[in-house]
């Protein structure tokens, strides 16, 4: 097994198993990879047999395992994908199917979604829909997904916050998912803030006066941002394993989250993808958070320091809560019982 094999499996395992890869599927494909380059393709032949799966009950009319079963299949696509960009042609394929079975996944789930299309400075960010069940308009958080997460990642963390009577709208960013071909990674995120606002005020599904905002690794940054720029528009945000400045922790990153920046952020070499990465910065933006605002964060994080949660708990300018977990790892995806049901009562308190 070579080293960028060995970093993606201690670092990933519990995100993997938590959000949607069963222990044996993960046993059976990792058992076979010994080579980075032979690791998209395993997950990819993986997801080919979920979705075949899914395919076979979408003809037989068995749609609520059809919904199952190409849910999860995306799940496998997009890890094939995640950080495989030293092919990009390969990871681009990956993640079509990735996004193709979660599409058609949508209308067969126990709670349905839809695909929602925003334009964006000459591109396009894409959305998911979900609404719980009952009649709405229903409260709604935003869910916004790290540098190599996507929409269709977030399933499982969705299915927490419908179980509380409150919609979703997971949402690819600049430089995320399906927007990361045309738009670069960037550290302001108030554009982007007020194009999800702006569609959330136009579905009638939602209720735009009771909007939460909740991010994972990236995403516990972009989250903060987009309370910053949108104020008292936004009732409650959750930053989970957000970094306060992602520059300062350029040098621990492994080396497969340093490539992958600099994709994403279209940089050309390590050096200046790290100048990038000092641009994703709370400085200075922390104290015009106002919404209350609930820090969750691993003492084991290995990617962003812990003290990166202390100094964003102290600038913050609204009413602040740290939730320290002192065995969590980045994304604290391997404590997740200790976040993820408090995390939603939390949000569902703020937005009642």
């Amino acid at each position: 097994m070579d080293d960028l094999v060995a970093s993606a499996i201690a670092h990933w395992a519990p995100r993997f198993t938590t959000n949607g890869v069963t222990v044996s599927d993960f046993q059976r494909v990792t058992a076979q990879v010994e080579r980075w380059a032979d690791w998209c393709a395993a997950w990819s032949d993986m997801g080919a047999e979920h979705e075949a799966l899914g395919r076979r009950a979408l003809a037989d009319g068995r749609l609520v395992s059809a919904g199952q079963h190409l849910s999860q299949a995306a799940v496998y696509f997009h890890f094939g994908k995640f950080v495989f960009v030293e092919d990009l042609d390969q990871m681009r394929a990956a993640h079509e199917r990735a996004v193709a079975c979660a599409n058609d996944a949508l209308p067969h789930l126990l709670r349905p979604g839809r695909r929602v299309e925003m334009p964006f400075e000459g591109a396009t960010l894409v959305g998911v829909l979900r609404c719980p069940d009952g009649e709405g308009p229903f409260p709604v958080v935003v869910l916004l997904p790290g540098l190599d997460s996507t929409k269709e990642e977030l399933r499982s963390t969705e299915e927490t916050f419908l179980d509380r009577g409150l919609a979703t709208f997971a949402v690819d960013g600049p430089g995320q998912g399906e927007a990361e071909y045309d738009l670069p990674i960037r550290g302001d995120w108030s554009a982007p803030a007020e194009t999800i606002m702006a569609t959330l005020e136009g579905l009638p599904e939602v209720d735009a006066r009771r909007v939460a905002v909740w991010g994972v690794s990236l995403g516990g940054y972009y989250a903060p941002r987009v309370a910053a720029a949108l104020g008292d528009r936004i009732r409650a945000c959750v930053a989970l394993a957000g970094p306060y400045d992602f520059g300062d922790c350029w040098p621990r990153l492994p080396e497969l989250t340093r490539r992958t920046f600099q994709v994403r952020s279209r940089t050309g070499s390590d050096d200046e993808a790290r100048q990038v990465a000092h641009t994703l910065s709370l400085d200075g933006v922390a104290e015009k958070i106002t919404a209350p605002l609930l820090i969750v964060f691993g003492r084991q994080d290995r990617l962003i320091p812990w003290l990166h949660a202390e100094r964003l708990s102290e600038t913050a300018g609204g009413p602040t809560e740290l939730l320290m977990l002192e065995d969590g790892n980045h994304g604290c995806a391997n404590v997740a019982p200790w976040h993820r049901p408090y995390t939603a009562d939390w949000l569902a308190g703020r937005l009642a």
